[in-house]
């Protein structure tokens, strides 16, 4: 871990210097490596789905662990929006002239050497590659042991994507070891790494949270909520509803609690149980909700930790609330800053659900999976921070720089 830390501090050094065509010559050359080795990608992917079928990781983990044509596809894809972006590092801005006469503004450099430790999902091996190397950042990644095969796989492609840009392979070094012990030494290489984003359970980021040396970017989980106001338009209020749970289960997007207002449950709860149903989605559900029905058989009762778990999975917690008061309370309470929405024609309800409810990602009329870098425009992303410092939402890449200040003279010194 010495010795990858020590590469990663030098290579960061020199990517700072690469020009925008270097790096996006990078890029491009890994999107045609992940295209032109798909047979071998997936043939890894399969070793890693199999491990995971035999040792029983659940149906949330196996559908993010698991690639197919479409998804090697939308690897290489964003690797050529992210190619296709801005540069951020050099930007300067609010250059402004003082009474001095001297200028005074900011540009945004690189923040060095980024370790990133994630789980499943492979997508993420090309993804956090990508944005560190746009940014100007050397990274230093360590996927999931239940992924290795595939990360492996992705990471050869990365390297011979960097050779063919003339790029040294120190710029993105993966973790070639399942060994626990690889995390410990990596979140306290505070001499040569520079910042931990974990991503991942709510188990993987408190400990990293606990144990780091290096300053963390957390990306928790997303206990997402739609709340469905008295002003709702109810056609617009079930398609959301239905798409922000239903689309995909496994992402931290996806809604795990609705919340009806009163006034508007008789009407929009019916049509919205059948499609629940229907899609085999388990509902959780209030008092209130299960008095709807004269035949509740198919309903849980909702106990408070369901108001505080990311399922992942195909079940939905349910609450009828008296008003807009109770709904931001609620999420607000129960929820974990991520990704929350309102459907509602009032403007004056949707302007105090968006002031109040204090998450990275706020909504009106539209369904929680939009909750993604591509999505926000901002190509592939690290993940969603619920931070309040540096960044926060999706990490793109303006959220992998800082910022430093620069002044502009001419022969000017201060009386």
């Amino acid at each position: 871990m010495q010795t990858l830390g020590q590469t990663a501090r030098q290579a960061a050094s020199l990517l700072s210097k690469a020009s925008t065509r270097q790096k996006n010559a990078a890029l491009n050359a890994i999107a045609g490596q992940l295209r032109a080795n798909e047979t071998a990608l997936l043939a890894a992917n399969t070793r890693d789905v199999e491990s995971g079928r035999n040792n029983a990781l659940d149906a949330a983990l196996l559908d993010r662990l698991e690639l197919n044509t479409g998804r090697v596809a939308q690897m290489a894809d964003g690797l050529q929006q992210i190619a296709g972006l801005a540069d951020p590092v050099g930007e300067i801005s609010d250059m402004n002239f003082r009474p001095s006469g001297i200028q005074v503004g900011k540009m945004r450099v690189p923040l060095g050497v980024i370790g990133i430790i994630y789980e499943s999902r492979p997508n993420v091996t090309a993804d956090a590659a990508a944005l560190c190397l746009k940014s100007g950042n050397a990274v230093i990644l360590r996927g999931g042991s239940e992924a290795i095969h595939s990360n492996l796989a992705i990471a050869k492609c990365i390297a011979t994507g960097l050779e063919e840009a003339g790029l040294p392979a120190g710029c993105i070094q993966l973790i070639n070891t399942t060994d626990r012990a690889a995390v410990g030494e990596l979140i306290r290489l505070s001499g040569f790494v520079d910042i931990i984003i974990p991503r991942g359970g709510k188990g993987l980021i408190e400990r990293i949270s606990g144990e780091a040396t290096i300053p963390v970017i957390k990306h928790l989980d997303g206990i997402c909520h739609v709340y469905i106001d008295a002003q709702a338009d109810p056609r617009k209020a079930i398609d959301v509803a239905y798409n922000a749970k239903a689309r995909r289960y496994g992402i931290c997007g996806a809604m795990e609690t609705l919340l009806v207002n009163q006034a508007v449950a008789p009407e929009v709860l019916p049509e919205l149980f059948k499609q629940y149903t229907k899609k085999g989605i388990e509902l959780r559900v209030c008092e209130r909700t299960q008095n709807l029905f004269s035949d509740n058989s198919g309903l849980i009762t909702a106990t408070e930790k369901d108001w505080q778990t990311e399922y992942l999975a195909a079940i939905l917690s349910i609450k009828i609330v008296d008003d807009l008061d109770e709904a931001i309370a609620h999420i607000n309470s129960w929820g974990s800053h991520h990704t929350d929405s309102i459907v509602t024609q009032d403007i004056s309800a949707a302007n105090r659900f968006m002031r109040e409810v204090d998450s990275s990602s706020v909504m009106l009329n539209a369904s929680t999976q939009f909750a993604d870098g591509f999505e926000y425009g901002l190509g592939a992303e690290i993940g969603i921070s619920t931070d309040k410092l540096h960044v926060r939402g999706p990490v793109g890449l303006e959220g992998l720089t800082c910022q430093k200040y620069v002044v502009v003279g001419d022969g000017h010194i201060r009386p």
